[in-house]
């Protein structure tokens, strides 16, 4: 015997368009009401400074130094390999900068005696700030 026959089964249906209207709602008011203070916790009274210009970055002459002992200074070759004709090129490469920074990228196998050289070089020209390029090892 079916007593069912004339009796569908309906399934509760929950239409979900009005709760995505009110969480739409609730996320807008938060957005707006939330403060971005950047230092929130922390009350700090930051000093002031009375200068205009911020200071340039000196000039930086690089001097590659191969393996064989070749030098380059600002991509440009150097002929001879003598201490003069480097302070000479180092000269020639600092112009009228005023204490420009010489970085030295020496080639790992390059021997000691280049690097000094160039290092000798630069101080009889009087470049006294020399800073050496390295590569970091992953």
């Amino acid at each position: 015997m079916d007593f069912s026959r004339g009796r569908r089964e309906d399934y509760p249906e929950i239409n979900l368009i009005p709760f995505i209207d009110i969480l739409l709602v609730i996320v807008i008011f938060l957005a707006v009401s939330t403060t971005y203070a950047r230092f929130a916790e922390l009350k700090i009274s930051l000093p002031t400074s009375s200068a205009e210009q911020t200071p340039s970055q000196p000039k930086q002459i690089e001097v590659a130094v191969a393996e064989s002992g070749r030098y380059q200074i600002d991509s440009i070759a150097v002929a001879d390999a003598s201490i003069d004709e480097l302070a000479a090129a180092l000269k020639a490469a600092a112009g009228t900068q005023n204490d420009p920074v010489v970085v030295i990228n020496a080639d790992a196998r390059a021997t000691h005696q280049s690097v000094v050289n160039v290092m000798e070089a630069a101080r009889r020209v009087g470049l006294t700030r020399i800073t050496f390029a390295t590569q970091i090892n992953p």
